[in-house]
């Protein structure tokens, strides 16, 4: 007989005692009760085949089937999961003994001390031995490693079975013999774990054998547990056999043990996926969002560039209110959506991170940078189309002053050259000598007038040439127009000149000349050129921006009807000198021509110009009082604007100095904080009909077209964009606090220890910035313990944390990144070696799983989810439609593509 005792002298202390007491049970136990031989047989052959069965094989009698060794070899290859030595095939009585012998060597090897059991009786199919040997194989591989609160093999499995069974009546497990001869506890502990298997409250404990019938057909149908006992065997038996009730309860422990590691893993993988999925979501519902943003900042900005000019006033003022209906209606809610935006992306990206998932990056071009810059460019195209509206509405109103001007100014002097070429080229070879020197004072006359036109022509010129260079729609026509008043003036000045020598020639010839015509004639004419003119400048239009001009404008009004008592006198002096050339005509009875000579102006003439003074002065009284009465509207719309600007901007300022402080201070716990912050933005949003009124006595300051207001420095521009940064601040402060209350329910973190990193990270933020620059971070981290100091070991630390809370090198760590990193150094996380572990228990340890087991223990949902994105298995060991979790579960974690 082999002595396995001396084999086994290196085994542990603790692994000697246990084996010790469980062979002196043996011992005291050699001499078997019948019943119990019979029942240990029974269960230990049904124990030992539903091991065997997953090598295709069986046994049928406990003492023969065992003798060769080869099929307990076997048996220990499936239950140890390990490869034995090569077996020896021959029939020899010396080969069974060393296989025998191989197999007793590898139960020694697992720390199990066996005594009295040799190779030998095993082979010569010794019953009491070979029972004894197989309790101690199960001893060691089916009741050893129970565990239940720090108690373990036997004392383990009887905690189990009292603690799944306590609930139940008229069940009371204290040992392994009696407490189960009626049934009730094996039901129970099926009821327990599988409810809908049996009807535990149909079930009688004075009916035994239905009882255990019930669970034993149940087990074996369901469960995959063999039949190890009959019904009959243990209610016939006085105390059951120990070893056989504790072999088939482990059994059932065993069973129950892998389901329940089969939830705990399923329930992970569902955890991780139904993250995964939410984060994916997420990840589409950004990329929508940020192309519909980015498509409509596309198509807004060429309209936005569009600055092709319009020809009238009507026009440009139609441009300007799409313009004013594009910033009331069609800008806010992309404001709104640009903010929502930035939110979830920073949400997104903390979910990321308290997930253990790599960081989110959006499809190129969708960035938050891009989509910043993109909004930077359309509110500069907006800002110069707006500026670029009000120029041209500045300039198509100086055009059409221009234009009407330079029709005015043409008009006259068109009116004034009709038939002066004409009368240029009058014949007057045949003329009188009173006649000729009639037609020379005449010319004289005219030449008089003609200069005093020269005035006109220059301005009617520099009229044209400034709407050439404000290119009014409308040149070529005013260009051919002043052209023919010009090339007309040179024509005039030319036959001027030619008559003027002419009449000079005969000059000498002529004697008589009428001194009083003439003298009418030569104050007549100014008199005449100075009424055209005033009438000329009471009709003239004019364009004011503000109430000094319009004064200035009245004052000189004003001194020119000072100089109208004087114009009256020189009017009567001029009649008076036609009333004595008459007067004198009549004493002396010369008889006078109808007209004089020397002149075409009559006393007519003047009077009604004269008259048409008189009635343009009260009219432009009236338009001068009409226009200071706008003026002063406008200047009180100024003020109007500028007393709300004033209050407004400074009020814009302090709030947004006020969520500053608010974003550094730690006042209570979070929750605190956040609703502090949401009451404080609905204060903001409350202020919002102020913002309105603003923009509603900005429409009326563009309407009247005001263009300036020193009353105030601030613009309608000014106040919109505090406005969009006021909102968009809150609303980020907001969010920053709710993803601090999603670190720190993610991660475990106390109010204490949050309220510590606050006080640590404003500690060294001197500026208040609310970001910590490397050196200040690396002093925050030397407070806290952390071995940075300057030196290689520490720099190379340093560099490493840098990497973590600063991926894009900004070079600034901000309060969120901190938290993140600290609560990433003080918690635990899921990790990829997790859930394959996870993945690896629902396959039965096998390196891949199928479809068919990802559909059993998951939700249909995420088993869908798991099959569509699981790449096939190309191990050796796989099979037809084999998935490879291993590199879906490291996809997970970003550690390979997805």
């Amino acid at each position: 007989m082999v002595d396995y005792h001396a084999a086994n002298n290196q085994s542990s202390a603790g692994g000697q005692q246990t084996y010790m007491e469980q062979e002196n049970d043996w011992d005291r136990d050699l001499l078997l009760d019948p019943a119990w031989e019979k029942q240990q047989r029974k269960t230990f052959t049904a124990w030992c085949n539903s091991h065997l069965r997953k090598a295709g094989t069986q046994i049928e009698n406990i003492e023969e089937d065992f003798r060769d060794g080869l099929k307990l070899m076997l048996l220990l290859e499936v239950i140890s999961g390990e490869r034995l030595p090569k077996p020896e095939r021959g029939k020899m009585r010396v080969h069974k003994i060393n296989n025998v012998n191989k197999a007793l060597d590898f139960i020694a090897s697992k720390g199990v001390k066996l005594v009295s059991i040799g190779a030998e009786e095993i082979v010569d199919g010794n019953s009491k031995m070979t029972l004894g040997m197989i309790w101690t194989i199960i001893l060691r591989f089916a009741i050893q490693d129970i565990s239940v609160e720090e108690t373990s093999a036997k004392e383990g499995l009887l905690l189990w079975c009292q603690r799944k069974t306590a609930p139940y009546k008229n069940v009371n497990v204290q040992n392994f013999h009696i407490s189960w001869k009626d049934g009730l506890a094996f039901n129970a502990l099926i009821h327990r774990h599988r409810p809908e298997l049996i009807d535990y409250d149909k079930l009688r404990k004075d009916d035994p054998v239905t009882n255990l019938n019930n669970a034993f057909e149940v087990a074996e149908k369901y469960l995959d547990i063999p039949k190890m006992l009959d019904a009959e065997d243990i209610v016939n038996t006085a105390r059951p056999d120990e070893k056989a009730i504790m072999t088939y309860v482990s059994s059932f422990y065993h069973a129950f043990s892998g389901a329940q590691k089969a939830e705990t893993a399923a329930n992970r993988i569902c955890k991780v996926l139904a993250v995964n999925q939410e984060n994916e979501h997420l990840m589409e519902d950004y990329e929508k969002l940020a192309s519909d943003l980015l498509e409509w900042i596309r198509r807004t900005i060429p309209w936005l560039e569009n600055k092709t000019p319009e020809k009238t006033m009507a026009q440009m003022q139609e441009k300007l209110e799409e313009f004013r209906d594009y910033r009331r209606c069609h800008k806010p809610p992309k404001v709104q959506e640009k903010c929502q935006l930035e939110i979830n992306f920073n949400t997104l990206q903390t979910k990321l991170r308290l997930s253990n998932r790599p960081a989110f990056m959006p499809s190129e071009g969708r960035m938050v940078s891009d989509i910043n810059g993109a909004w930077h460019t359309l509110e500069g195209a907006e800002k110069g189309y707006e500026e670029w509206l009000l120029n041209e509405i500045r300039r198509l109103e100086r055009l059409d002053h221009l234009a009407e001007k330079f029709r005015q100014k043409a008009a006259i002097h068109e009116s004034w050259t009709n038939g002066k070429e004409a009368l240029l080229t009058e014949d007057f070879m045949t003329a009188s000598l009173s006649e000729v020197k009639a037609l020379l004072r005449k010319h004289e006359a005219f030449e008089s007038d003609l200069a005093a036109h020269q005035d006109r022509v220059e301005q009617i010129a520099a009229i044209a040439q400034e709407l050439n260079e404000l290119e009014y729609f409308d040149s070529p026509t005013v260009n051919a127009r002043c052209q023919k008043i010009c090339d007309l003036w040179d024509v005039l000045g030319a036959l001027t000149q030619n008559r003027r020598e002419s009449l000079e020639r005969t000059e000498r010839l002529l004697e008589s000349i009428d001194l009083l015509y003439l003298e009418y004639a030569k104050r007549a004419a100014p008199f005449n050129n100075w009424m055209e003119g005033a009438m000329e400048d009471l009709q003239d239009m004019f364009i004011v921006h503000n109430i000094e001009e319009i004064q200035h404008l009245i004052s000189a009004h004003e001194q020119f009807k000072s100089t109208l008592a004087e114009a009256d006198r020189e009017r009567g002096a001029i009649e008076g000198i036609k009333n004595e050339a008459q007067k004198i005509a009549e004493n002396n009875g010369i008889q006078l021509t109808q007209t004089n000579p020397y002149t075409t102006i009559t006393q007519q003439s003047i009077d009604t110009k004269w008259n048409k003074v008189q009635e343009l002065v009260p009219q432009r009284d009236k338009a001068l009082q009409g226009e200071l009465t706008k003026q002063m509207s406008n200047d009180h719309l100024r003020r109007q604007f500028a007393t709300e600007a004033n209050v407004v901007g400074p009020w814009i300022q302090n709030k947004m100095e006020e969520i500053g402080r608010i974003s550094i201070e730690m006042h209570g716990t979070l929750e605190d904080q956040l609703t502090h912050l949401r009451q404080y933005e609905q204060s903001i949003i409350d202020y919002k009909p102020r913002i309105d009124k603003l923009e509603v006595d900005h429409q009326l300051i563009q309407e009247a077209l005001i263009f300036d207001n020193t009353y105030t420095a601030y613009t309608m521009e000014h106040i919109r964009v505090g406005w969009e940064q006021l909102l968009t601040t809150i609303a980020r402060t907001i969010n920053e606090i709710e993803n601090q209350i999603l670190t720190r329910d993610a991660k475990g973190i106390s109010q204490e220890q949050l309220h510590e990193y606050r006080a640590s990270f404003n500690h060294f933020d001197k500026d208040h910035s609310g970001a910590l620059q490397a050196e200040e971070f690396k002093a925050c981290l030397i407070s806290l313990g952390y071995d940075v100091e300057n030196d290689k070991q520490g720099d190379a630390e340093f560099a490493r944390i840098m990497g973590i809370v600063d991926p894009n090198n900004c070079g600034a760590v901000t309060f969120q990144a901190f938290i993140d990193f600290m609560s990433r150094e003080t918690t635990d996380t899921d990790t990829a070696d997790q859930v394959i572990a996870s993945f690896k228990i629902l396959a039965g340890d096998k390196n891949f799983i199928t479809a068919e087991e990802l559909r059993r223990e998951l939700p249909p949902d995420q088993a869908e989810y798991c099959i569509a994105r699981m790449a096939p298995y190309q191990g050796p060991d796989g099979i037809p439609g084999a998935l490879d979790y291993m590199s879906f579960s490291t996809a997970l974690y970003g550690e390979s593509d997805l």
